[in-house]
């Protein structure tokens, strides 16, 4: 079974473009206020988010907007999978019988 090297017709053709990102729509009521507010976009979020008059899903979706900016992902806390392994071998090497044992005072 041959496997790799030339498919006729496979892959994206020659002149292809990726679709363009739809560009979020966002209330002209909204935009207005926000200027005029003075407000940085995450006080902004941060403002309606707490605001107890506004809509409910509007409040979710302020919520969720400015979380990455208010809040450290859980996994960057921790390190990676690589530091973990890391430092559960180094804590099982000071438990070893076979640990290096601490160098001589004097």
């Amino acid at each position: 079974m041959a496997s790799g090297g030339f498919r006729a017709g496979a892959g994206r053709p020659k002149g292809a473009k990726a679709p363009k990102a739809k560009p979020i729509k966002v209330a002209p009521d909204i935009k207005k206020a926000a200027r005029q507010s003075g407000m940085t976009p995450l006080d902004y979020m941060l403002t309606v988010m707490n605001d107890g008059e506004a809509d409910n899903d509007r409040r979710d979706r302020m919520a969720v907007a400015a979380a990455p900016f208010c809040h450290a992902r859980a996994e960057s806390a921790a390190g990676g999978k690589k530091e973990q392994q890391q430092a559960e071998a180094e804590r099982l090497a000071e438990a070893s019988p076979f640990a290096t044992p601490e160098a001589p005072k004097g």
